[in-house]
């Protein structure tokens, strides 16, 4: 009975440590495969994400002035534009960062907030002209960076004007064997062409906010010119 006894306290112990060794074998699993989906990651797509993101945030509080300091109904409109297309993407792009543990390490760069404090300070026209050329800039570099994502059925002649496909469904995802690099690519595809709208938008705004000043000052300079044309010699024109 005794040696009965033994044995079944023998093999209860033994029970016991198998049953913590593959409880602690599934945490160490568990733990690897978070660790592992985030070492998955490359940095390419890291700084990638990271950059859009930063560049998206930077969009939407640089409309924000625009709404408040801008004079022209065209420049607002454009404003209220960013927030609303930034943000949607900016969403879309998070998700896709959350579900692929990608570090989410987003903020706003030195020049941009350089230039939001160099914002803050104007109103009116010369606001307008200032953001209007930046949106410009800012825009050129966001096409480029997604084009490095996405395959475009454009002709020769396109890509060396800088012509935009007419239809969205030229633009596909580059390909990749990577699960998370697919992810980001097709994100960076379907937001290309609102992206090269606004670029195409920013322009014409630009153009127009320009001659519009240069119209005002050439205004200003000829009827100065001719209150000077009148005033007789030797008099003072005040």
């Amino acid at each position: 009975m005794k040696a009965k006894g033994l044995l079944a306290f023998v093999c209860a112990v033994a029970l016991t440590a198998g049953c913590n060794n593959n409880r602690t074998a599934n945490r160490e699993a568990g733990t690897t495969g978070t660790a592992g989906a985030a070492a998955g990651v490359s940095n390419s797509d890291k700084n990638f994400v990271n950059n859009q993101l930063s560049d998206g945030m930077a969009e939407v509080e640089l409309a924000k002035l625009a709404t408040d300091h801008a004079a022209s109904s065209d420049v607002k409109q454009f404003a209220q534009m960013m927030i609303t297309d930034h943000t949607k993407a900016g969403d879309q792009l998070k998700q896709i960062a959350s579900s692929h543990s990608i570090p989410m390490e987003a903020k706003i760069d030195d020049k941009h907030q350089n230039l939001m404090d160099k914002l803050s300070k104007m109103n009116g026209a010369d606001f307008d002209k200032e953001y209007m050329s930046a949106m410009v800039d800012d825009h050129q570099d966001a096409v480029s960076d997604l084009r490095s994502r996405v395959d475009e059925n454009r002709s020769l002649s396109d890509r060396v004007k800088g012509d935009n496909p007419e239809s969205a469904a030229a633009v596909k995802p580059e390909q990749s064997d990577n699960r998370v690099t697919v992810s980001v690519n097709e994100w960076a595809a379907n937001t290309l062409p609102t992206i090269e709208q606004h670029l195409d938008r920013a322009k014409q705004i630009k153009d127009s906010v320009d001659h519009s000043n240069d119209r005002t000052r050439g205004t200003s300079g000829t009827s100065d010119r001719k209150q000077s044309d009148t005033t007789p010699k030797g008099a003072s024109k005040y």
